[in-house]
């Protein structure tokens, strides 16, 4: 069966960084440590970390094998959450761990991923055939940092 997953390479901190995201993400899980017993072109054997990890219903593979391209916005996770409260818990989990807060629901976390912590309802908002109530969201939206559901609902309302 065929499998696919994200990957992500990291400098260094992988293991915490896993920890963290399983932590703080709900029905998330660690899976497996490989530890290459190989030289590679990023070091001596044992110098290569790479951990299986599930967040939600996605997988992803983080690997720690030493300096190459560093994160950027072109690829983000995106969290999609039910209520305000677990927007709150989430995004607040990621500043106290060293993130930095973005424009429109978006983060990075201290190992320079970036994140979008966003309501389920704003998909549906946004994407409404009535264009006049996706417009007055997205304008709302545009003007957050994190987002608040309730000033949206009052946008699209």
């Amino acid at each position: 069966m065929l499998k696919v997953s994200s990957n992500l390479w990291f400098e260094k901190d992988v293991q915490q960084a896993v920890e963290f995201y399983v932590a703080t993400i709900p029905d998330s899980s660690m899976g497996r440590t490989t530890i290459l017993p190989a030289e590679t072109p990023s070091g001596p054997p044992g110098s290569v970390k790479i951990i299986d990890f599930k967040l939600g219903n996605q997988d992803f593979v983080a690997m720690e094998a030493g300096p190459l391209d560093a994160f950027n916005h072109a690829f983000s996770i995106s969290v999609e959450c039910e209520t305000q409260a677990e927007i709150d818990r989430i995004w607040n989990a990621f500043l106290k761990n060293g993130g930095v807060e973005e424009q429109c629901g978006w983060l990075k976390d201290r190992w320079g991923l970036s994140w979008q912590i966003v309501p389920r309802a704003l998909i549906e908002m946004i994407a409404d055939p009535d264009r006049e109530r996706a417009k007055r969201v997205t304008e709302v939206m545009l003007g957050m940092v994190k987002l608040d559901i309730a000033k949206l609902e009052q946008a699209y309302r």
